[in-house]
């Protein structure tokens, strides 16, 4: 008996991912059982198995390395895993009161959610080359459905169709990077390739490797030149998928990518260095170009979101702690203002559906004014003005730039940032300006909370969580180096 405790308890660092899985399980029977008109019951419970999740993750998921080194779990797995929890767990609320319209009233997107959010959390824990690629696999996987769930809709399904293929594309290249990888260390486990790589060195072999596996990971954020299926995907999925897709894959890929650079090619950061200040430069300026002439909020938003990676990796290019510390600083207040953000959208409704394109808010400061304040808070944090938390993100990784001497690549992410004023601030132009072209329905209370929530969070950051998150940002960053 003593030994079962002990052996359960020596499971402790997965206990939130063993949770995940039991819940996924459980919600899955439960739908199937349950009348499939009453799949609210199985999102009420996959949001209440998230938060559960989350404070397992928080409170009882100590420092470890499990199943034969595949597993490790530290501050910045926690961090990181705390993020995708809620992200996710928002993201469902977010689809709460809006299932039937966006086709996501189905059981089985709740529970897909779960098995997505465990896959992430996989790759967030990640030691090994093996399960990096199954916890890529069980995200990706589980998303791919996800996108394409409202059947009846074209745009769904050639979204699906389309990250799908992409997917499988980026996947295979992943592959092909971590076999090289393989191939001139001898081993799979993260920390072992660390001492290979210091003991024998570079070769043009290990290079390639990295070059293929980075190249894998910059689609799964979204990073140019691997950005083409973001644009699309957003637009053709419902918007609750779309509000998803932008919050939790984002930060569980963009840790994985922190891992990997910053600890496993830790000693040969000069070769990984060239290619994600190239992502960082590439990211930031053709979002800002290519946005301005956005009609759909939705592809706007994707663009923002390939602009915001590029913002993040200016962090990351700098290969110091600091810069680990600014892009996780950078992430928290990126998933904060994203959920805001489609919260607001997803509160523009007239008699005849969701408002999809701009120029149809016109008037909504009349009409919604709470709304349209909130978006526009928003917005102006997504530029980067001070004092909005989104000018401390920006000021986390430039600072961090510029600490390593890349002033170049601060220089060119102060200006992009300056050009995607223009976008941003024509959707406030919009709704403060232009004439009412359609009346706006009423707003759900829950979105009315989770404006309330992410606007005043904007506005008071500084005065509230910036310096813990501050805290808890750089003990992230000082377990992974």
């Amino acid at each position: 008996m003593n030994s079962d405790i002990t052996s359960l308890a020596s499971l402790a660092p997965a206990y939130p991912e063993i949770f995940l899985v039991l819940a996924a399980l459980a919600l899955l029977v439960a739908g199937v059982v349950l009348n499939k008109e009453r799949s609210v019951v199985v999102t009420v419970g996959a949001i209440a198995a998230l938060v559960v999740a989350g404070l397992l993750v928080i409170f009882q998921s100590p420092d470890g390395v499990l199943f034969n080194g595949v597993f490790i779990s530290d501050s910045f797995s926690r961090y990181m895993k705390a993020l995708i929890v809620g992200g996710s767990a928002f993201a469902l609320v977010l689809s709460y009161s809006n299932a039937t319209e966006n086709g996501v009233h189905k059981f089985e997107y709740a529970v897909l959610v779960l098995t997505a959010t465990l896959g992430m959390m996989t790759m967030v824990s990640a030691n090994d080359l093996m399960s990096v690629y199954v916890g890529l696999e069980l995200q990706s996987l589980s998303l791919y459905v996800v996108a394409a769930i409202k059947r009846d809709s074209v745009k769904a399904t050639e979204a699906g169709l389309k990250y799908f293929v992409l997917g499988a594309l980026s996947s295979g290249m992943l592959l092909y990077g971590a076999s090289l990888v393989y191939g001139f260390t001898g081993h799979t486990n993260l920390q072992e390739i660390v001492l290979a790589i210091a003991t024998e060195g570079r070769s043009i072999g290990l290079i390639f490797g990295i070059v293929f596996l980075l190249a894998g990971l910059a689609f799964k954020i979204s990073a140019v030149p691997f950005h083409m299926w973001t644009p699309d995907v957003y637009e053709g999925a419902p918007t609750p998928v779309t509000a998803f897709f932008a919050t939790a894959p984002k930060v569980a890929a963009m840790a994985l990518l922190v891992r990997i650079v910053m600890d496993t090619f830790e000693p040969i950061t000069r070769d990984w260095q060239q290619i994600i200040i190239f992502l960082s430069i590439a990211s930031m300026v053709l979002a800002a170009f290519a946005a301005i002439g956005q009609r759909s909020i939705k592809r706007l938003i994707a663009y923002s979101s390939i602009g915001h990676v590029g913002f993040a990796l200016v962090g990351l290019s700098s290969g110091t702690q600091v810069g680990v510390e600014g892009v996780a600083i950078y992430m928290a207040i990126y998933i904060t203002m994203t959920v805001g953000l489609f919260a607001c959208v997803l509160s523009v409704r007239t008699a005849d559906g969701y408002v999809e394109n701009i120029d149809e808010m016109a008037g909504l400061s009349r009409e919604r004014p709470f709304v349209a304040a909130v978006m526009a808070i928003l917005m102006f944090s997504l530029i980067g003005l001070p004092p909005l938390a989104g000018f401390f993100a920006k000021w986390h990784v430039f600072l961090a730039a510029i600490e390593a001497q890349l002033f170049v690549l601060a220089v060119i992410g102060v200006l992009a940032s300056a050009v995607s004023a223009f976008y941003y601030l024509r959707v406030v132009k919009v709704m403060y300006f232009d004439e009412p072209v359609a009346r706006f329905e009423a707003v759900p209370r829950e979105l009315n909370v989770i404006m309330a929530i992410t606007g005043f969070l904007m506005i008071a950051y500084y005065f509230t969580v910036g310096s813990p998150l501050a805290s808890l940002a750089h003990t992230a960053a000082g377990s992974l180096l």
